[in-house]
């Protein structure tokens, strides 16, 4: 069975850093995705990477301030978070999947999910 392990998320003030951590199981992931959902608003994809390429994909809202970056040997992939701001603050999913869309970030294009991990930033 295919699994997505998120960790990392937490509580932190404006101006700080988190890092995202997503492992996966048991699947052989071409790219990741992240996204994130805040009370009462849309999923929405923030970034995303491609494995074998490297490439990375960021929404305007956090370019410049949260980076993709990914350890195959691991099967891990990072987000890394920086100058965090209050309305950064939602549940924050990694994601994968086949579709050849994935750049844009639309959540309907990716199939497999982890369990999602909170970040909280207080102004």
């Amino acid at each position: 069975q295919v699994q997505l392990v998120e960790s990392g998320g937490g509580s932190v003030q404006a101006g700080g850093s988190l890092r995202l951590s997503c492992t996966v199981f048991k699947y052989p992931y071409t790219f990741m995705g992240w996204f994130r959902q805040a009370p009462g608003r849309e999923r929405e994809g923030v970034a995303a990477i491609h494995r074998r390429l490297g490439t990375t994909y960021y929404i305007d809202s956090v370019k410049g301030r949260f980076t993709s970056s990914q350890d195959s040997a691991k099967n891990t992939v990072y987000l890394q978070m920086n100058s965090l701001k209050a309305e950064d603050t939602a549940m924050y999913y990694c994601a994968t999947g086949t579709s050849p869309n994935w750049w844009q970030m639309r959540p309907g294009d990716f199939t497999v999910w982890g369990q999602g991990t909170q970040v909280t930033v207080s102004s």
